[in-house]
């Protein structure tokens, strides 16, 4: 089934990635996972190979496989896939889109190399040479993922501005920047461009402040747990519908809660715990060195998901 040309806008989900209890992909739960997702009205595509999806403990052969399957998958539903291109290699990462295009993806998700932590921020030749690599393998639409400041390995708004001018195919950023002052100014000056450039907000843990600042749309891992509220707190916002946004984030912010307090690297752990207690997976394997949550969090998560009204059954149903 053919699809228009991807624009980065609206909610797109960071899915999952499942494991038996060997700590090989279960690629049959994989699918699962993307069909609940895909199914619900107005997700507007799907990313794959990221945080979310622990690529860092991901071979490349299973990253390309998962490529291949996800879009076996999505296809029904008209649902376009973004592939994360999480390398230390410049070279490696033009072969990485490469082949995404070659198999059909119909975005990229660009991280900026680890290794950059190390003062990559006063070097910008780096972030071009970078994406000179791979916008020269690839054509394919562009997500810059903007990390948070805290990291090291976020990019200066001017490198920011200068790469989004420099490579055309780059059509939104992923801002986790994590300042709010510093968030409004990116969404603004990049608006502002001859060429403009769209915002998704990853800052699930404040999602409607995040939103009500003007983003054009979220990329969340979140997304693979409560796509609808998702969905339906974009809605709101983009309708200015203030009493009903606030209402929908009610019953997000005991996700939050769930998710994303400290340690913040047992997120994505969370939402597999979350998702095996509504039934929508039989198991919450992680990769070492993730480990499983405690029994006391899990138990927390349990009490949370009661608390924004979530069960098997309304999981995915949420009236907008």
């Amino acid at each position: 089934m053919s699809m228009p040309a991807f624009e980065p806008r609206g909610v797109i989900p960071a899915c999952l990635m499942p494991f038996d209890e060997d700590h090989a992909v279960d690629e049959q739960a994989y699918r699962r996972h993307l069909n609940d997702i895909a199914s619900v009205d107005g997700v507007a595509a799907i990313a794959i190979n990221g945080h979310a999806a622990e690529v860092h403990a991901l071979t490349l052969d299973e990253q390309h496989r998962a490529i291949a399957v996800t879009l076996e998958e999505l296809e029904k539903y008209s649902v376009p896939a973004v592939v994360g291109i999480y390398t230390n290699s410049s070279l490696e990462a033009a072969r990485m889109a490469e082949r995404a295009q070659q198999e059909g993806a119909h975005g990229l998700l660009v991280f900026p190399p680890d290794f950059m932590s190390l003062g990559g921020h006063l070097r910008p030749e780096m972030a071009i040479e970078h994406l000179r690599h791979l916008t020269g393998a690839s054509d394919l639409p562009i997500i810059l993922f903007q990390y948070p400041l805290i990291s090291g390995l976020s990019y200066p708004l001017s490198t920011l501005i200068d790469l989004c001018i420099r490579f055309p195919s780059i059509r939104a950023v992923k801002d986790q920047i994590g300042d709010g002052n510093l968030h409004e100014r990116q969404i603004r000056e990049l608006r502002n461009l001859d060429r403009p450039v769209r915002t998704l907000t990853t800052h699930s843990a404040w999602l409607l402040g995040s939103l009500a600042l003007g983003c054009d749309g979220l990329l969340s891992g979140a997304g693979s747990v409560i796509p609808d509220l998702q969905v339906a707190l974009f809605r709101a916002v983009q309708a200015g519908d203030l009493k009903k946004a606030q209402a929908i984030n009610d019953r997000i912010y005991p996700m939050v809660r769930a998710f994303y307090d400290p340690p913040l690297l047992d997120m994505h752990n969370r939402m597999k715990e979350t998702l095996v207690l509504l039934g929508r997976l039989d198991r919450a394997v992680v990769r070492p060195p993730l480990m499983k949550p405690r029994n006391e969090e899990i138990a927390k998560i349990r009490k949370l998901l009661v608390d924004a009204g979530i069960t098997a059954n309304s999981v995915y149903g949420y009236a907008a």
